[in-house]
């Protein structure tokens, strides 16, 4: 085989590897749009579900003195904070959304980002959930209720953004540790590697 023919091959193969990696990326990013619309579509599912059967009652007791179903309106932020606030709330739920999108975007295809880009869907899921009553309704519809510690009434959406942060905080301190973890952040960082 010639050196050209050799060199032809070579370029062919390493731009097919990058038209696969391309296409990965963008099926990648549409897996993890309809993941996120699942999830904000069981979010209000739920909240449905609880106006139905909540609204104009008293509370549903699962475990009684630890856990019941009792429908709120909060008008505030997790947990009631900063009541009346929509605007501000609007605006930081959409630079949040940016900042997701952004990381989404930026991440490598690599193993080791999995979990990471799983967290990030389950954070943009719950900001649009909770997003998508503030627009609409002007509060948002909370009504799980742990009693026995009388901890706010909260809902689906909550879950997504609480435990997905926990989640990114512990893999920030314990799982990505390497001083380039995140170099795909950076202006200059390369973005939607495949796996090596």
């Amino acid at each position: 085989m010639s050196r050209e023919t050799a060199r032809y091959r070579e370029t062919d193969t390493e731009q097919g590897r990058r038209e696969r990696v391309q296409k990965a990326f963008r099926l990648t990013l549409a897996a993890e749009a309809v993941l996120t619309a699942l999830l904000v579509l069981l979010d209000q599912a739920t909240k449905l579900a609880a106006v139905s059967a909540l609204k104009d009652g008293g509370p549903f007791v699962l475990i009684p003195g630890v856990f019941q179903l009792q429908y709120l309106e909060n008008r505030g932020a997790a947990f009631g904070l900063l009541q009346n606030a929509r605007i501000f709330f609007l605006a930081v739920t959409l630079i949040a959304l940016a900042a997701v999108i952004y990381v989404l975007v930026r991440l490598p295809l690599k193993r080791k980002y999995i979990v990471l880009r799983f967290l990030m869907v389950l954070i943009a899921a719950g900001a649009v959930g909770n997003m998508i009553d503030r627009v609409f309704l002007g509060y948002v519809r909370d009504f799980l209720y742990f009693s026995l510690i009388d901890f706010p009434i909260f809902n689906v959406a909550d879950i997504y953004v609480t435990c997905a942060t926990i989640l990114l905080i512990l893999l920030l301190l314990f799982y990505y540790k390497e001083e380039d973890d995140f170099a795909f952040l950076s202006p200059g960082g390369k973005k939607g590697k495949a796996d090596d």
